[in-house]
């Protein structure tokens, strides 16, 4: 909600606006890394042992964890005027990492 109805307090707008969806990728993409990890590290050691190093409790867990940390982590990141020199993004764009 804009409180303001300056230039100011819409460049503030649009400045939060982006550092949320800067945020949302970097979760995304680290969520990603994190659950790709523990599959592969479940997969190497299922394959080289036929024991699993992991059960699914346990996966969650760590799983949960990381999604809270990362989360804590992304949630406390301040705007950066640096997001305003980027190009807007439309609507219906979807999300790319590279």
């Amino acid at each position: 909600m804009i409180l303001r109805s300056s230039i100011s307090g819409i460049t503030i707008v649009v400045k939060w606006g982006r550092c949320i969806y800067a945020n949302l990728r970097k979760f995304i993409q680290f969520n990603l890394t994190i659950s790709v990890a523990a599959l592969l590290i479940n997969v190497v050691a299922t394959l080289s042992s036929s024991d699993i190093p992991l059960n699914a409790v346990q996966l969650l867990s760590v799983n949960l964890i990381m999604d809270t940390l990362g989360a804590l982590a992304l949630a406390t990141e301040q705007p950066t005027n640096l997001l305003m020199n980027l190009p807007p993004v439309g609507r219906r764009l979807e999300i790319s990492f590279f």
